[in-house]
C-alpha cells in the first residue's frame, strides 16, 4: 500500500475510537426490552404466481408474537421514479428475494421455524434471463401491467424497455463514413454486488402512533420517507437513526426494509429487530452492481483523431426499478467517455428482467462501461499504430474543450493526470524491467459530482465549543468527520472542539445522505455557509471590544486578532461566553446548489446526467501478471492520478483511492454474479469471490489539485466513487498485452483468461 507522505496533516476522526477499539454501536448490536426477533419469508423462485400463501401454522406457533404479509399492510406501489413494486408481494413474484411474509418472535431459532412453517405454492411462469431476449417482441413481460404505472417525467418506456436515454450530437453515420479506420467491439459485464462487511440490520419501536426506526442504511431521509409513504404515515411520525454504519458502498442506499420491521412491530405490539444473514444480504437487497452488454462502433483518422462513435448498452435493471431509472443517460455519458469526440450517437436501455434489482453500487454503471470504453480504445490504438498513452493523449478533453455532449469544460486536469500516471508506472518499470509474462495497461476515466439541496445548524457553546447538527451520513468514508475541520477553519477553533450530531432524522437539517460522493461536496458547503455566520458574529463582538473594524478581525488558534497588531486579541471562548449572556452564537444556512452546465446534445429520456457538475477526472497505470497455463492474473502495481479538485482530507483521500482500486480489482478479476434462470448460485462469501488483504497490490496515488468554482467546499469535487472507475479498465489491457486479446467479458476470471488464450492458439 501506498506510504503516505510524512507532511500531510493528521487527522483524528471523531468516529475513530469507537470504531477501532469496538466499542462503537451498529444496528445489529442494539437491543430493546421485550424485543421481537424478527425474519423474512422470500420467494426462492425467480418469477412466479402466488397460489397459496398460508400463514396459520406459523401464527400459531408457540413464541410467535405476529405474521404479517401484504393483507396487513396499504396496498399500493412505490419507487421514486416508476411505483412498480409492493412491501409484501402480491399475486406475482418477479425476483428471488421478494418478501412474502414477515415474522416476529421471541428469538431468532423460533422465528426461523416459523418460516419454516408458511405454506406457500407458487405457480412458475416464464423467467426473463436475458437482455437481448427480453426486448424481443415475443419475450415474457415482467411487468405485464407496465403501461398503467405512474411514470415521473417523459422517459420512453415500453414493455420490458423500463426506461431509455439516448445522447445525439451531428450526424455520427456520415461521419463514420469519413474515417479512415472504424473499429466495433462487444463486452459483456456481469452483475456484481456492494458487500459491506457489516449485514443490513433494522430495529423499529413504536410509542403511541409514532415509530423509530435504527438502520444500518446509508440514507436516513430517504427511508423515513419510504416509511411514510408505503405505511402511509405523517412525516413528524417517523424518526430514523442510524449507529455507526458498517459500509455501504451504494447498497444500503434507498429505503428497504424499515417498513417491513416497523409494520411487524407494530402488529406484534412490541420492537421488533431484524439482521440479516450473509446469504440474505446477498439475494434480498434492490442495491446491486448492474450486469450490461456494450456495443461500440468508433471512426478514426490515420493520424489517430476520433471523429465518430456509436454505441448500444443494455442495462440489467432486475425485477423492479429502484434507483436505476437514470442508468441508461448515465451509461451513455460514459461509453462515450471523457474525449473530444465531434459526432456521437449513443443509446442505452433499462431492461426488466427476473433477476434482483440494480441499484446505485459505487459509480453505477461507470467501472462496466469504462471497462469496455477503455478497452476498445486500446483496439482503436492498434488499429492505427499508436502507443495507448499517445493515442490517449491526442484525443481526451483538456481544459476548454467541448464535451461530445456540449458542455465547455473549464480548468481541468486530465491530461496532468494521465501524464503523471503514465510517468510514475514507466520509472517503475525502469526500475523493474517487465517479467516474461508481465504487462502494462492504462486507463482514463470520470465521474460526475452531484450537487443537491444540503442544510447546517452549527451552535457555539458557552465554552467556545462548536456543536454542527448536519443531515450527513458517515458510510466509513471520514466525509462527515471532515466537517468539524471546515467548521474549525472558518471559527478559528481547533478540529477536536467540535461534536457532530448527525444520522437523526428528528434533529438535522434534511440532506441526502452517503450517495453520489456528496457528503463533502453539499454538505461541506451548508456547514462552511452557516459558520461563516457565527464567524461574522465573532469578528462583531471582538471588533466592539477591541476597537477595530470588524473586517480586520482574524480568527485564528482559539484567538480573535486583528490583523497588523499581535498585542490585540481576544479568546474566542471568552467572547462566547459574553455572547451567551446576551444572544447565542448561531449558524444555519442551506448551501445554494452549484449551477449546472448547459449541453448543445440532443438528449431523450434527460434524467439530467447529460450535463456533469464539477467532473472528476483520473488515470489508472497498472502492471499485471498473467499465468498463461492458468490463466490467473494478479495486479502488482497500480499507479493512480485524480482530478478530484481541492483536497480537503488528504489522508482520507488517499484511503478512498486505494480502496476504490482494491474494490475494481475484484470487479476485474473475481466479483461477479453467477445466475441461473435469475436464481444466484454464489450467494456467499466462500463462492463470491472478494479480494483480500493478500491481493492487494502496491499502489501509489497522486492528485493533480485544481481549485474548482462552482462546486464543493474550498474548490473540492466528489471523491469517493471515482477511484473505482477506471481500475477494471486498465488491468483488462495490461492482460491484453500478455495474452495478445481483449477478455470480453468481466470480471476476466481465471476460466475467461485461459479460455481467450485457447481461442487465440486455434
Amino acid at each position: 500500500m501506498t506510504v503516505l507522505s510524512s507532511d500531510l496533516p493528521p487527522f483524528r476522526r471523531a468516529d475513530g475510537p469507537d470504531k477501532v477499539t469496538g466499542s462503537g454501536r451498529y444496528t445489529a448490536d442494539l437491543s430493546v426490552t421485550g424485543m421481537a426477533y424478527a425474519k423474512l419469508c422470500f420467494a426462492k423462485v425467480a418469477h412466479g404466481r402466488i397460489r397459496r400463501l398460508d400463514v396459520t401454522a406459523a401464527r400459531e406457533l408457540a413464541g410467535v408474537f405476529a405474521v404479517i404479509t401484504a393483507d396487513d399492510v396499504p396496498d399500493l406501489l412505490y419507487s421514486p421514479v416508476i411505483p412498480d413494486r409492493r412491501l409484501f408481494a402480491r399475486d406475482v413474484v418477479r425476483f428471488e428475494g421478494e418478501v412474502l411474509a414477515a415474522v416476529a418472535a421471541v428469538d431468532a431459532e423460533t422465528a426461523e421455524r416459523a418460516v419454516s412453517l408458511i405454506d406457500v405454492e407458487i405457480e412458475p411462469l416464464p423467467v426473463v434471463n436475458d437482455l437481448e431476449a427480453a426486448l424481443k417482441e415475443d419475450s415474457p413481460l415482467v411487468h405485464e401491467d407496465w403501461e398503467s404505472y405512474e411514470a415521473t417525467g417523459d422517459t420512453p418506456r415500453d414493455r420490458n424497455v423500463a426506461t431509455f436515454s439516448s445522447i445525439t450530437k451531428g450526424d455520427a453515420a456520415s461521419a463514420m463514413d469519413t474515417a479512415d479506420v472504424v473499429v466495433s467491439s462487444r463486452y459483456v459485464a456481469d452483475g456484481s454486488h456492494a458487500v459491506p462487511i457489516e449485514p443490513r440490520s433494522v430495529l423499529a419501536q413504536w410509542e403511541g402512533d409514532a415509530v423509530t426506526i435504527w438502520t444500518s442504511s446509508q440514507v436516513p431521509f430517504e427511508a423515513r420517507a419510504g416509511v411514510c409513504e408505503t405505511l402511509q404515515l405523517p412525516t413528524n411520525r417517523v424518526r430514523v437513526i442510524v449507529p455507526h454504519l458498517g459500509g455501504g458502498f451504494g447498497g444500503k442506499c434507498g429505503f428497504h426494509f424499515e417498513a417491513h420491521v416497523a409494520a411487524l412491530a407494530k402488529a406484534a405490539k412490541r420492537p421488533a429487530k431484524l439482521v440479516f444473514s450473509r446469504e440474505e444480504e446477498f439475494l434480498a437487497p434492490d442495491r446491486r452492481r448492474e450486469s450490461m452488454i456494450v456495443e461500440l462502433t468508433t471512426g478514426v483518422t490515420n493520424d489517430g483523431e476520433i471523429v465518430a462513435r456509436q454505441g448500444r448498452v443494455l442495462i440489467d435493471n432486475g425485477a423492479y426499478v429502484a434507483d436505476a431509472a437514470f442508468f441508461p443517460q448515465l451509461a451513455a455519458m460514459h461509453v462515450g467517455g471523457p474525449y473530444r469526440i465531434p459526432a456521437i450517437e449513443l443509446e442505452a436501455s433499462l431492461v426488466y428482467t427476473n433477476h434482483q434489482p440494480s441499484g446505485s453500487v459505487r459509480a453505477p454503471t461507470a467501472p462496466q462501461a469504462c471497462w469496455a470504453v477503455e478497452s476498445h480504445t486500446d483496439e482503436l490504438a492498434d488499429a492505427v499504430g499508436l502507443d495507448p498513452v499517445e493515442f490517449r493523449r491526442r484525443n481526451i478533453v483538456h481544459t476548454g474543450d467541448e464535451g461530445f455532449a456540449g458542455q465547455v469544460y473549464g480548468e481541468i486536469g486530465l491530461d496532468e493526470c494521465l501524464e503523471r500516471a503514465a510517468a510514475s508506472l514507466a520509472a517503475s518499470v525502469a526500475e523493474v524491467p517487465l517479467g516474461s509474462h508481465e504487462a502494462t495497461g492504462v486507463a482514463v476515466s470520470w465521474w460526475p459530482s452531484f450537487g443537491v439541496p444540503a442544510g447546517a445548524n452549527v451552535k457555539m457553546q458557552e465554552d467556545g465549543s462548536v456543536q454542527i447538527i448536519t443531515g450527513a451520513q458517515e458510510c466509513g468514508t471520514g466525509a462527515v468527520m471532515t466537517l468539524a475541520d471546515i467548521a474549525a477553519d472558518e471559527l478559528g477553533v481547533e478540529p477536536s472542539d467540535i461534536r457532530i450530531v448527525y444520522q437523526d432524522t428528528a434533529v438535522a437539517p434534511t440532506g441526502p445522505g452517503a450517495t453520489g460522493s456528496q457528503t463533502l461536496l453539499n454538505h461541506g458547503r451548508a456547514v462552511e455557509a452557516a459558520s461563516r455566520q457565527i464567524a461574522d458574529q465573532l469578528r462583531e463582538l471582538a471588533a466592539a471590544e477591541l476597537e477595530a473594524a470588524a473586517g480586520d478581525i482574524v480568527l485564528a488558534d482559539g484567538q480573535a486578532g486583528v490583523a497588523g497588531s499581535p498585542g490585540a486579541s481576544l479568546a474566542i471562548a471568552d467572547l462566547a461566553a459574553s455572547a451567551a449572556q446576551a444572544d447565542l452564537l448561531l449558524g444555519s444556512a442551506s448551501a445554494p446548489v452549484p449551477e449546472y452546465p448547459t449541453v448543445s446534445a440532443v438528449c431523450v429520456g434527460d434524467q439530467g446526467m447529460a450535463a456533469w457538475l464539477a467532473p472528476q477526472f483520473s488515470c489508472h497505470a497498472v502492471r499485471v501478471a498473467v499465468d498463461p497455463d492458468t490463466g490467473v492474473s494478479r495486479v502488482l502495481e497500480v499507479h493512480a492520478a485524480h482530478d478530484s479538485g481541492t483536497i480537503l482530507n488528504p489522508i482520507g483521500a488517499h484511503g478512498q483511492v486505494e480502496g476504490g482500486i482494491v474494490m475494481g480489482i475484484g470487479q476485474a478479476l473475481t466479483e461477479g454474479t453467477q445466475l441461473g434462470e435469475g436464481l444466484q448460485r454464489n450467494a456467499g462469501l466462500l463462492e463470491y469471490k472478494l479480494q483480500t488483504i493478500a491481493d492487494v497490490p502496491t499502489i501509489s496515488t497522486q492528485f493533480v489539485e485544481i481549485d474548482t468554482p462552482n462546486a464543493g467546499p474550498r474548490g473540492s469535487k466528489g471523491l469517493a466513487e471515482a477511484p473505482n472507475v477506471a481500475t477494471a479498465a486498465a488491468i483488462a489491457n495490461a492482460i491484453r498485452g500478455v495474452i495478445g486479446s481483449s477478455v470480453r467479458t468481466l470480471p476476466m476470471t481465471a476460466e475467461r483468461v485461459w479460455s481467450t488464450i485457447e481461442e487465440a492458439r486455434v
